[in-house]
C-alpha cells in the first residue's frame, strides 16, 4: 500500500449526502476501502503489495460502477450511503478470498478468455441425484476426467424449504448447504479438488428471489419495515392488480398472476414471479444490491469460478411494462460484474435469460455476462429434428449467432429445465410458419400426442387459457432411443455435434452421455408430483455406466460417439473462438455452417459442418462445394478420411460431418 500515495491518508471529510460529484463519491468509497485495508495489513491478513493490487483494480473499475449505480438508483442520500460503504465491503470480501483463489485470479488475468478454448467442455448435474452428496461427487472426479470435462455446474446445493423447492431455486440461505449434501466448507474443498483436476466449479446465484423462509423474508413477514422494503409487498390488491395488467404468468399451475398472499391469514400480497414460496427481491432498493453483492462474493470465495445468474431478465419491475429485460436489469448485472472485477476477478457470469432471441444477446458482453446459455439454438435443434427441416436453425446460426468479442455461448442440447420454444415469430413468418401453431405442433410431437412421433417427452405447465406449454425429457427420451434405438442414437449424437461445433462452451447434462432415459417414477414423490421436470432429472444410471464401454449397447454407442466428437473438437483449432459463417448446402434437410480458422499446422482452413436432420440420405452437389478446394478431410470418421468434393457429397440419414476444407 505504501507504493500508492493516495492510500497514505484517509480523508476526514464526512460521509456524502449525495453522489452528485464523481470525484468525491469515488474518494469517499476508496477511503473506506483504504481504512479496511490498513486494518488487514496491520493484522497481517494481507500483504501491502496485495492491498496495492486491490486498489489498482478499485481505481480501474469503481468509477464505472459508480456511474452505473447513479444511472440505476439516482444520486440521493440513500444511494450515497450504499456506495460509500461498498468500498469497505469490497475490501473485506477480497481479504477473505483464499490464497489459492487469488492465484487463480492472477492466472485468469493472463488468460481472460479461457472459456473460448476448444478444450473446454462443461457438465451439469444435481449433486444428490448424480452422486448422493459432495463426498460422492468427489469420488466421481476420475469419471469427469475420463469424459473430458473442464467445467462442472452443480445445481443449487443451498439450504431450501422442506418439500417443493423448485429444484433448489428457492434459496433459504446462500451461506448454508442442504445438510444431506454436506457443508459449505466441504463445497469449498470440493471446488479445490475439482480445480486440481482441471475442472472449474459453477454454481447458481439465484438473485431474482429468495425462499419465503429466508431470514430476510421472515423479518418482512413479521412486519419489519426495513425488511419489507427488500421485497415487493403491498397491503392490498391495488398495486398487484395494476402490475398484473402487463406481466405474464410463468407457472400458471402454481398460481395465476404475479402475486400471492404473504400468508393465508395475512392481507398483504408479495410478488412471486415463479412459485408462491419464492419471493421476488426489490432491486429498486439499493440495499438489496449491497446485500446480494456480499452473498455473491461469499460464493465466489468458496471457489465458484462461474456464477450462473438465474432468471436475470426479471430483476427490475416497473409499472406499465412486462417487467422483463428492462434496462435497469442490465445495469445491475454490470454493477455486479465490476464488483467481481475488483474483489474476485477470476469469477465470470453465465446468463440465464430464456426470453426473445433479440433480448438474450443483450445480456452478453465482457462487462455484463461473459457467457450465456444459447436457448434459441437448443430449441431449434429439436425443432429441426421434429420437422426434418433445418430452415429455422440455419437462419438462426447465420443471423443470430454472433456475439461481442470476448464472450461465448454455452451450447447445450437440454438442461435441468423444460424446453420452451423461444424462436422469433418474425423469423418463422418469413417462411410461412405460424409461430403459435408451430409451438402447439412441437409440444404435441415431443409429448407423444402427434402420430408418428419418435419422442417420449412430458408436457410441463400447460396453460389452457393461452395454450402455452413446454416440454420435459432427457435427450435420449426426446430423441427416441426407446422407440427406434439406432435412429435415436444418431439423433443424440447429431444434436450434440451441433452443440459441440457451433462455437462456444459445449455443455452436457450428465447422464445424457450414457443415453439415460426419463425417470418413469418421477411423479411418485409427492414433493415432485406437480413438476414434470423431475422426469428428466433421474438418478445416476448405474447400469448404463457399466455398459459405457460396450459398443453393442445404446449407452456404449452414445458414450463412444460423444467422446470421439469431444476428442476431435479439442484437436481442431478452427473450433477455437466463436466465428461462424452460414453455408447454403442446397437442401432444407441440412444444417450447414463454416468454422474458419487455422489448422493444426497454422494454415488458413475451414471446418464445414453438415448435419442431416432427416432419415433419408441427402446429396450435396459438386457445384455447391465448388468454393472449396476438392481435397477435404472428414474429421469424424474413425480415422481422418480423404474426400474429393469435386464428386459431390452424400450425407447419410441423421449423419453429422465435420470436413476440413480450404477456400479456393
Amino acid at each position: 500500500m505504501a507504493s500508492d500515495s493516495r492510500a497514505s491518508v484517509v480523508s476526514d471529510r464526512p460521509d456524502l449526502s449525495d453522489l452528485s460529484s464523481t470525484t468525491e463519491a469515488v474518494e469517499a468509497a476508496r477511503n473506506r476501502a483504504v481504512a479496511q485495508l490498513r486494518e488487514l495489513v496491520a493484522e497481517r491478513k494481507v500483504a501491502p503489495w496485495q492491498a496495492a493490487g486491490f486498489l489498482e483494480r478499485f481505481d480501474e473499475h469503481f468509477p464505472a460502477l459508480l456511474e452505473l449505480f447513479r444511472r440505476t438508483y439516482g444520486s440521493g442520500e440513500k444511494a450515497a450511503v450504499v456506495v460509500v460503504e461498498m468500498g469497505a465491503q469490497l475490501a473485506s470480501a477480497w481479504a477473505q478470498r483464499p490464497a489459492e483463489l487469488r492465484a487463480v485470479d492472477d492466472t485468469r488475468g493472463e488468460d481472460p478468455e479461457w472459456y473460448l478454448r476448444p478444450t473446454e467442455v462443461g457438465g451439469v448435474c444435481y449433486i444428490d441425484r448424480w452422486a448422493g452428496d459432495l463426498a460422492g461427487l468427489r469420488s466421481r472426479i476420475p469419471y469427469l476426467r475420463e469424459l473430458g470435462l473442464t467445467y462442472l455446474h452443480v445445481m443449487p446445493p443451498f439450504k431450501v424449504p422442506a418439500g417443493n423447492s423448485d429444484g433448489g431455486y428457492a434459496v433459504s440461505s446462500y451461506r448454508e448447504l442442504r445438510p444431506d449434501l454436506g457443508t459449505m466448507a466441504e463445497l469449498a474443498d470440493t471446488a479445490g479438488e475439482l480445480r486440481e483436476a482441471g475442472i472449474s466449479l459453477v454454481v447458481d446465484f439465484v438473485l431474482n428471489h429468495t425462499a419465503s423462509d429466508h431470514k430476510w423474508a421472515q423479518r418482512a413477514k413479521a412486519g419489519d419495515p426495513e425488511f419489507e422494503e427488500l421485497y415487493w409487498i403491498y397491503p392490498d390488491r391495488e398495486m398487484p392488480d395494476a402490475f398484473e395488467r402487463t406481466t405474464r404468468e410463468i407457472f400458471p399451475d402454481d398460481h395465476p398472476g404475479s402475486f400471492t398472499p404473504v400468508a393465508a391469514d395475512d392481507p398483504r400480497w408479495v410478488w412471486t414471479t415463479f412459485h408462491d414460496f419464492q419471493w421476488d427481491l426489490n432491486w429498486t432498493n439499493p440495499r438489496v444490491l449491497a446485500l446480494m453483492a456480499q452473498e455473491m462474493l461469499f460464493l465466489a470465495n468458496q471457489g465458484a469460478e462461474v456464477l450462473r445468474l438465474d432468471a436475470v431478465a426479471f430483476l427490475w419491475k416497473q409499472l406499465g411494462t412486462t417487467c422483463e429485460s428492462l434496462p435497469q436489469a442490465h445495469w445491475i448485472v454490470q454493477i455486479l460484474n465490476r464488483v467481481c472485477r475488483i474483489a474476485a476477478p477470476a469469477t465470470i457470469f453465465k446468463s440465464e435469460a430464456i426470453v426473445h432471441p433479440d433480448e438474450v444477446v443483450q445480456y452478453v458482453h465482457p462487462d455484463e455476462c461473459q457467457i450465456s446459455y444459447n436457448p434459441l439454438q437448443m430449441a431449434l435443434t429439436w425443432e429441426a429434428l421434429a420437422t426434418r427441416k433445418a430452415t429455422l436453425l440455419d437462419d438462426a446460426l447465420a443471423e443470430r449467432h454472433e456475439l461481442p468479442a470476448g464472450t461465448a455461448w454455452v451450447n447445450y442440447v437440454r438442461s435441468h429445465d423444460d424446453i420452451g420454444w423461444t424462436f422469433s415469430d418474425e423469423d418463422a413468418a418469413r417462411h410461412g410458419i405460424d409461430g403459435y401453431g408451430h409451438r402447439r405442433f412441437l409440444n404435441d410431437f415431443y409429448t407423444g400426442r402427434f402420430e408418428g412421433s419418435f419422442a417420449d417427452g412430458v408436457a410441463f405447465q400447460y396453460n389452457p387459457r393461452t395454450g402455452d406449454a413446454r416440454v420435459c425429457g432427457t435427450t435420449a427420451s426426446l430423441a427416441g432411443t426407446r422407440t427406434e434405438p439406432e435412429l435415436g442414437v444418431r439423433r443424440v449424437l447429431l444434436a450434440h455435434g451441433i452443440a459441440f461445433s457451433t462455437g462456444g462452451l459445449p455443455l452436457i447434462y450428465l447422464g445424457d452421455e450414457l443415453a439415460q432415459t426419463n425417470d418413469e417414477d418421477w411423479a411418485q414423490d409427492p414433493d415432485q408430483a406437480g413438476d414434470a421436470r423431475w422426469a428428466h432429472r433421474p438418478r445416476f444410471p448405474e447400469a448404463a455406466f457399466e455398459q459405457r464401454l460396450d459398443r453393442s449397447s445404446v449407452p456404449g454407442q452414445v458414450y463412444a460417439g460423444l467422446r470421439h466428437m469431444l476428442a476431435v473438437h479439442a484437436a481442431a483449432p478452427e473450433l477455437d473462438g466463436a466465428d461462424l459463417i452460414g453455408f447454403d448446402a442446397g437442401s432444407e434437410h441440412l444444417v450447414a455452417y463454416q468454422r474458419p480458422g487455422l489448422d493444426p499446422e497454422g494454415r488458413p482452413s475451414v471446418i464445414l459442418c453438415l448435419a442431416n436432420v432427416s432419415e433419408e440420405s441427402v446429396r450435396v452437389e459438386a457445384l455447391t462445394l465448388s468454393g472449396f478446394e476438392p481435397e477435404a478431410t472428414s474429421l469424424l470418421a474413425e480415422q481422418d478420411t480423404a474426400l474429393d468434393l469435386s464428386q459431390g457429397l452424400e450425407v447419410g440419414p441423421l449423419e453429422t460431418l465435420w470436413l476440413r476444407v480450404r477456400a479456393r
